[in-house]
């Protein structure tokens, strides 16, 4: 417990970056590997992360950003992007689970009907899971960059539109957070002080 409760303590939304310390490939594919042990519904595992590291992505995901620098001085800056369609895919997606003896095909064919009944023709609730699911994996990729040194600033403030057509989105793929990611540079507010819990807690 109290390894995690530092890294959550310290962790601070980062937007000065040191543009000069690079983040491996090693280390990227870690971050994703991490994020995507995050809960789904199903285990739907309904995301999709794209690792923008060359000048030119940054350039043209800063543009999407409406000019945030810290996308092009960030080491990397993930788009981390939820899916629409995780309902047609999810028998293919739990086969893993059943040749590893976790689920039976009982529980897999139970799962799968319930899922296509209800997101089948359901856009709102097939939008609302593919957010829960890419949000979850986003806090769960910041957490683990905190454990490995990084910093991270997770973005909201980007065009939807631009991005899914700069980086080639397909119509089931909805960007739907940015996480600058790399090394502090001098200049960043510590953790701001949050709400008392006595004023955001309600026990029943």
């Amino acid at each position: 417990m109290h390894a995690i409760q530092q890294l959550i303590e310290s962790r601070i939304s980062t937007n000065q970056f040191d543009s000069a310390r690079p983040v491996s490939p090693a280390q990227i594919h870690e971050l994703v590997r991490l994020a995507t042990l995050a809960p789904s519904a199903y285990n739907f595992q309904n995301w999709k992360f794209i690792a923008v590291t060359s000048q030119a992505a940054k350039e043209a995901l800063k543009d999407a950003a409406y000019g945030q620098q810290k996308v092009v001085d960030a080491a990397v800056t993930f788009i981390v992007c939820g899916k629409l369609d995780a309902h047609r895919q999810l028998e293919e997606t739990l086969q893993p689970a059943r040749d590893k003896g976790i689920l039976s095909q009982a529980v897999i064919d139970s799962w799968v009907g319930m899922a296509k009944g209800s997101h089948t023709d359901n856009p709102g609730l097939q939008r609302d899971e593919a957010f829960r699911s890419a949000s979850l994996a986003a806090m769960t990729l910041m957490l683990a960059a905190e454990g490995m040194g990084l910093a991270t600033g997770p973005m909201s403030g980007f065009d939807p539109a631009a991005v899914s057509a700069k980086f080639g989105l397909a119509r089931d793929e909805i960007p739907i957070i940015l996480i600058a990611t790399g090394y502090k540079a001098p200049g960043n507010w510590p953790q701001k002080p949050r709400k008392p819990v006595s004023d955001v807690l309600a026990i029943v």
